[in-house]
């Protein structure tokens, strides 16, 4: 399965006749990572959404080896994971065991897979310490972190990100970052955060006005004054590119240096008194 994407003269108008999309050509290969940069209102949020069959415009788009329509909504959700800038967008259950065990529990899978996915989930965003803590309870980057770890328990193709980094102090954006940096999987993230794409991506895009008018290699697009300037992006004062290193690549899907996996049996006895809950 390939989990590129293929957008091609793709449009979008919201029904208040505000065009967000105006003809978006852009091409992610397999394995890729990459920043989506651009100003408020560029249409990066929209492009997005489209990428799992919430939004549909005209023109051609395909995911993970889906043509997107309605006739592929289902299976391409299973393929996208998409990670809203608001985690209490996607955090509604009682525990964070639950919340990431809502997924798989609606893909049918028993109980014995549905705690292997939640383990496997929380370790990898090193919040298996929160399985049974209600998600209210937990800061803004846990939250996050969790919003995350709902999403790879659905082991999609394609993980896309909108504005990971918002809202979070310096320890809980590092902590976020080490985390991403582990993720093996083609990764599209929207952000503003320009610092945090030259160290996690190796390629960046820049969307304004609804059409893509940058694409290169991260650190040309960020050395770019003039580029950066005419789309209203900046990097820090005093942030030097030249002194960034980007996050090594893991071999697979690996565990952070140092963390504690849980058990499935662990996070199988959140789960045992929770009803099979669908929406």
């Amino acid at each position: 399965m390939t989990c590129a994407v293929h957008a091609r003269e793709l449009t979008y108008r919201y029904p208040d006749g505000r065009q967000a999309l105006r003809g978006v050509d852009l091409h992610v290969e397999h394995g890729e990572r990459v920043a989506l940069l651009g100003p408020n209102g560029a249409g990066k949020t929209t492009f997005m959404l489209h990428l799992n069959g919430l939004m549909t415009g005209t023109g051609g788009l395909e995911v993970a080896g889906l043509e997107v329509g309605r006739d592929t909504v289902h299976e391409l959700r299973a393929r996208v994971g998409l990670v809203f800038q608001d985690p209490d967008d996607q955090l509604f259950m009682p525990t964070v065991a639950e919340d990431v065990a809502f997924g798989p529990l609606n893909l049918g899978l028993d109980r014995a897979a549905v705690a292997e996915r939640v383990a496997e989930a929380l370790g990898a965003v090193r919040m298996e310490h929160v399985a049974g803590r209600a998600p209210y309870q937990l800061s803004m980057g846990e939250r996050r972190r969790v919003a995350i770890a709902t999403v790879l328990a659905m082991h999609p193709a394609l993980l896309v990100l909108d504005e990971p980094s918002a809202s979070l102090d310096p320890r809980a954006r590092r902590e976020l970052l080490d985390v991403l940096a582990e993720v093996e999987r083609t990764m599209l993230v929207t952000t503003h955060d320009l610092p945090l794409a030259a160290e996690l991506c190796e390629r960046a895009v820049i969307l304004a006005g609804g059409r893509v008018v940058g694409d290169g290699p991260c650190e040309a697009i960020l050395a770019d004054r003039a580029l950066l300037a005419a789309y209203d992006l900046e990097l820090p004062a005093g942030f030097d590119l030249a002194r960034v290193e980007r996050r090594a690549r893991p071999g697979g899907v690996a565990r952070p240096p140092g963390g504690r996996a849980a058990s499935p049996a662990q996070a199988g006895s959140y789960l045992n008194e929770m009803p099979s809950r669908t929406r």
